[in-house]
């Protein structure tokens, strides 16, 4: 089971109270993947989107997707595995 965090957010915050909850999630998703602190896969499931939803959301947010020369190996390796 995860961890409860309470957050009191103050009056200035005008988001209906059935919307608070997923935008929180969403906006800590989108930090701590753009941090490092969340892989793509766990950030994505944080925020309760799909794959794509998420990408479109980094997309939206001026946000690229964390693809470093490794990544890149990896996924060359499997192209010549598959080929």
């Amino acid at each position: 089971m995860g961890k409860k965090v309470v957050v009191e957010l103050p009056g200035i915050v005008k988001l209906p109270d059935e919307e608070v909850e997923r935008r929180v999630k969403v906006e800590l998703a989108i930090r701590l993947y753009e941090k490092g602190i969340l892989s793509f896969g766990q950030a994505r499931r944080l925020a309760g989107l799909s794959k794509w939803e998420f990408i479109e959301l980094l997309a939206n947010e001026g946000s690229g997707i964390h693809y470093d020369k490794e990544e890149l190996e990896n996924d060359l390796k499997v192209m010549e595995e598959i080929a």
